[in-house]
Formats: structure tokens, C-alpha cells, sequence
């Protein structure tokens, strides 16, 4: 039987909470930070933190381990936190996080679990719930031509698809045995690839250092610091400690921290459509978790609930 301690508790608080309030810490740094120089900043902080902590310099990295960290990046950090960032210019911090929720929706869509012959009752149950809730996150207001609500809307959906894309990937692929090193490279490489998309768009070119605000600063401290350096070296002491299934809880309980601290502090709206939307996508998700829990059972295979991430929140 597991032990609670204080070091447990406090863990699953990071992993529970502090991912579930980056949200609102990227809608913050957001409002006088470029989106694409938030996330490149924050993931090169964090990486060049963790890889140091990890003594990565110390470490043989090959080249085939790089280049795997560069395509794990490339699905994570530059599209699936790229899109993320941008989006949070448009779209409410807990709606975003709720769309992110259902990465579990596009992996069952597009990879589904090696074990399973056939679509099962759940599965679909959990499909129909997630789309519907998705549905209901977006009003017909905004569907209007050109409405930013719909765009914003879909580049988020297109981050989770590509963070699905990334997670069959990284289960398989070349990466440092090492987590904390293998951490460390997909960030840095993470980080790579958004300063140069940032750099290549003429987001550098608009930054004005003058007009970046002490709150955007210290939402994107936040978000270094607490986002990605301790929720994620918390994620990890707790799958080492922990079932991965246990820890995977997380992803039930960060959307309803981000619409919370999005409704109490940033005066987001808590509409009947918006806790609707929340009830439906979370038990999609547990449906499609608790399903390929058992898929993954019955084909003899270890189940690994989440990837290791710098964000979930990502």
C-alpha cells in the first residue's frame, strides 16, 4: 500500500495544480510577450536548467538521440506548444486548457491501442462525449466568417493532435535512457525551433522591451520556474514511485484547475456551456484512459499514462 508523505502530497499538488495554472501563466506572459518568444524562452530556460541539474554535459548524447529529441520537439513544443501560445491571445485560458484535454480523443482516433481488434462501447462512448464537448466550448456566435474564436479553436485542437502524434512517437523512438536527460534535449531542442520560427515570422522584430510588463515577466518566470523545472521533476520522482495510471490522473484534474483560476482571476466566463463542455471532456477522457488501460492489459503490455512534458501545459 502506498505511503502518503509530505513529499507524495506535495508532488501530486505540482502535478494537480501548479500544471493546471499554467494557463492562465501563459495568458499572462502572453498579453506584451510574443507567443512563439514565450514558449522558446521558457522551454530554453527550463531545458538549459534540467540539463544542467541531470549533469547532461557529463552524459554520451548521440547523434541519433538528437535528432530523435528534435522530432519529439518538433510535435510537442513547436506545434503543440506553438499553437498553445498563440491561441491564448484569442481563447480563454480554461477553454484552452479543455481543448487540450483531449489529446486521448486523437490518440484513439488516430492510433489506437496495438491490443484492441475493434472499436469498443467505450471507446465510442468517449469519442461522442469529447467531440460533443468540444462543440459545446465553441458558441454559434462564433462561427461567424473570420471569427478569431474558431481559429484560435482549431490551431489549440491541431496542438493536441500533434502532441498525440508525439506521444506514439516518443514510446518508440531513439530518445537518452535517462529522463531527466532526455527531458532536458526535447526542450532544448524545443526551444531551438521556436526562436527560430519567432525569429523567421518577425516576432523579434516587434518585441519591445520597454512595453513587456512586470506581469507577463513574472507569468513567464512562473512558467519556467513552476511549469516546466518543478511540476515536471515532480512528474518524474512520481512515476517512479507511483503507477503511471496514478499519476496520469493529472489530466482530469488540470482543465478544472485552469477554468477555476481563469474564472476567479482573469474574470473568464463560467458559463452553463463551459461546465457542460468540462463534464463531457473529462469522461471522455477517463472513458478512453480507463479503455486503453484494459487494451493495454490484455495484450500484456506496460501502460505508461502520460509522456514527460514540459506543460501538459502544458
Amino acid at each position: 500500500m502506498m505511503r502518503l508523505d509530505a513529499r507524495l502530497l506535495a508532488a501530486f499538488f505540482a502535478i494537480y495544480v501548479v500544471w493546471g495554472s499554467t494557463y492562465l501563466a501563459i495568458r499572462v506572459a502572453v498579453e506584451t510577450i510574443p507567443p512563439l518568444a514565450t514558449a522558446g524562452l521558457r522551454h530554453l530556460f527550463a531545458g538549459a536548467i534540467l540539463f544542467v541539474w541531470a549533469r547532461g554535459l557529463h552524459a554520451r548524447i548521440t547523434a541519433t538521440e538528437w535528432r530523435a529529441s528534435l522530432v519529439v520537439a518538433l510535435l510537442f513544443f513547436l506545434i503543440g506548444h506553438g499553437t498553445l501560445h498563440w491561441a491564448e491571445q484569442i481563447v480563454p485560458s480554461g477553454v484552452a486548457a479543455l481543448l487540450m484535454a483531449t489529446e486521448p480523443l486523437w490518440i484513439a482516433l488516430l492510433m489506437p491501442s496495438r491490443g484492441a481488434s475493434r472499436w469498443s462501447l467505450r471507446m465510442i462512448g468517449g469519442l461522442a462525449a469529447g467531440l460533443i464537448g468540444v462543440a459545446f466550448l465553441v458558441p454559434p456566435e462564433a462561427f461567424n466568417a473570420g471569427s478569431q474564436q474558431v481559429w484560435g479553436s482549431s490551431a489549440i485542437l491541431v496542438g493536441a493532435m500533434s502532441w498525440a502524434l508525439g506521444v506514439r512517437y516518443s514510446a518508440t523512438a531513439p530518445l537518452p535512457r535517462d529522463p531527466f536527460v532526455r527531458a532536458s534535449t526535447t526542450l532544448l531542442c524545443g526551444a531551438a525551433l521556436l526562436l527560430a520560427t519567432s525569429a523567421a515570422t518577425g516576432e523579434f522584430g516587434r518585441v519591445d522591451v520597454g512595453a513587456i510588463s512586470g506581469r507577463s515577466f513574472l507569468g513567464l518566470a512562473y512558467l519556467i520556474v513552476f511549469g516546466s523545472v518543478v511540476a515536471f521533476s515532480a512528474y518524474i520522482w512520481l512515476l517512479e514511485r507511483c503507477s503511471a495510471t496514478l499519476v496520469a490522473t493529472h489530466t482530469y484534474v488540470n482543465p478544472v484547475i485552469a477554468v477555476l483560476l481563469g474564472w476567479v482571476f482573469a474574470s473568464e466566463p463560467l458559463t452553463i456551456r463551459v461546465a457542460l463542455a468540462t463534464g463531457l471532456i473529462l469522461s471522455a477522457v477517463l472513458l478512453l484512459k480507463s479503455e486503453s488501460t484494459r487494451q493495454d492489459a490484455e495484450a500484456g503490455q506496460a501502460v505508461y499514462g502520460q509522456p514527460a512534458r514540459a506543460t501538459a501545459g502544458d
